[in-house]
């Protein structure tokens, strides 16, 4: 029997507001356990949420950019359950009026086009964190992270694939960063996603029973993930066992799912109205301006780029990929670097030294400026390309001034005729049978006189300037 996998997602997203959903608290990754807490957001007896404004304008400006319908009177609800790293014992969410609904995301995999259909994208609070520390054998709870502000957006079941999901959530997170509303960073929980999966036969309409795969924060997981379980389910209906609905665990070192516990349905959470928050209501200039200020996406820039720029289309897709590095480019451009001369950089060296460092863009040291300088250099003549690439990798990982490098490590270009006619004298003296075999026709040899010279030269020549040199030398 052929079996389809059916799989829908709910990615939490934590927004990039400095202060909490419903208190003043800190949103400030890393700090010392139980330092960025008050009583609202540890849920002391008689104490107020007020709704922070920032929280509302960032869901609704991904509401908008996801092509949701934005619900103008929108409210918040109870969800009621108890865990150990949530102190009052309910989250403050949205069940029966959240804030976006009936969205599309379009995404494009090796199979084709497809169009992601959007459930709805809420506003809630996150929960706090428990740490196991197995010295003492002891969980501990750490309440920072309670109340920090997400947005859950819910997709419908329309994924088949790991690639669909890969691809949808690529979309996704551009497009959140291109808004500026969350870092996503998936490192430090900034984008986290919920994987909810079923199979059937292929032709089928009906559901299987689907399980969920709770926090998964990388794209590497997510789709080991995935066919980890489909594979799992696969199994169990081929031996005449069924699939239990349930809440799954991925273990990255093992690379299996676990079981949790048993997946707990809506009105498991007795949600009710949260009776301390009055519903928000959203007018149409408020959305409107909301519009007016989105700013240039991800395929408005690449298609940009290729018509002013003339760069490749596979060149302008990679650098709109992310934001961080559209943000490089163009202060690279603006420094006077020519856009192709950039973005040949940029997706060459820069990209082999963010793979080597394993590092995302954002987070690298190296600036624009630097960047703009070394071409500036090469294109004053003062370094060659071989040298460049030398100074990029020395200055990268701090961000040294290139400048200083060069001049400190004697890196300049020796542009001086008489010095490189003194060098292709001295390599052709050294080298009679190759300059034999060139006059005789082998043009081939050319190649190993002019690295000759340039050894002699500590690499500091021109190429081209040593390639005519050595041309006129021989004739």
């Amino acid at each position: 029997m052929t079996w389809e996998t059916v799989i829908g997602l709910e990615t939490h997203v934590e927004l990039a507001t400095r202060t909490k959903i419903f208190c003043s608290c800190s949103t400030a990754f890393g700090g010392a356990p139980n330092t960025h807490c008050c009583p609202v957001c540890t849920g002391m007896p008689g104490t107020l949420p007020v709704v922070n404004r920032k929280v509302v304008e960032f869901a609704a400006q991904a509401g908008l950019a996801l092509n949701c319908e934005i619900t103008r009177y929108n409210k918040f609800d109870r969800k009621n359950y108890f865990y150990p790293d949530l102190p009052k014992a309910y989250q403050i969410s949205q069940l029966y009026l959240p804030i976006a609904r009936n969205g599309h995301v379009p995404i494009v995999t090796e199979a084709g086009e497809k169009e992601i259909r959007i459930h709805e994208l809420h506003m809630e609070e996150d929960a706090g964190k428990l740490v196991h520390d197995p010295w003492i054998d002891q969980t501990r709870c750490d309440y920072n992270r309670c109340g920090v502000p997400l947005i859950e957006i819910v997709t419908e079941p329309d994924f088949r694939t790991a690639d669909e999901v890969i691809a949808y959530l690529e979309k996704l997170k551009s497009t959140l960063e291109y808004l500026g509303v969350s870092d996503c960073k998936m490192q430090e929980g900034s984008l986290r996603c919920d994987v909810n999966l079923s199979v059937r036969p292929l032709g089928s309409e009906t559901f299987g029973t689907r399980t969920e795969m709770k926090n998964l924060n990388s794209f590497k997981a997510i789709s080991r993930a995935i066919k980890y379980e489909a594979r799992r389910q696969i199994e169990l209906l081929e031996e005449g066992k069924r699939v239990i609905q349930e809440t799954r665990r991925w273990d990255d070192n093992k690379d299996a799912t676990f079981s949790m516990r048993s997946k707990e349905n809506a009105q498991d959470y007795r949600y009710f109205p949260e009776p301390d928050i009055p519903p928000l209501e959203l007018s149409e200039e408020y959305l409107t301006s909301l519009r007016e200020r989105q700013p240039e996406m991800a395929e408005a820039r690449r298609e940009r780029y290729q018509r002013e720029y003339g760069l490749p289309a596979y060149d302008a897709g990679q650098i709109t990929a992310q934001k961080a590095l559209v943000d490089f480019f163009e202060e690279t451009v603006a420094l006077g670097a020519p856009p192709k001369e950039a973005a040949n950089w940029m997706l060459g060296d820069m990209m082999r030294r963010l793979k080597d460092e394993e590092m995302e863009p954002k987070d690298m040291k190296l600036t624009p400026a630097n960047l703009a300088a070394l071409i500036r250099m090469i294109a004053q003549g003062r370094i060659n390309r071989n040298t460049a690439s030398r100074v990029f990798r020395a200055v990268f990982p701090d961000n040294a001034d290139v400048e200083t490098y060069v001049r400190e490590h004697g890196l300049e270009q020796v542009n001086d005729a008489g010095a490189v006619e003194a060098a292709v004298a001295k390599v052709l003296e050294a080298n009679p049978q190759t300059v034999s075999e060139y006059r005789a026709g082998k043009q081939k040899v050319l190649g190993f006189l002019v690295g000759q010279v340039m050894k002699q030269l500590k690499g500091k020549a021109d190429p081209k300037a040593v390639n005519a040199a050595l041309r006129a030398a021989l004739q």
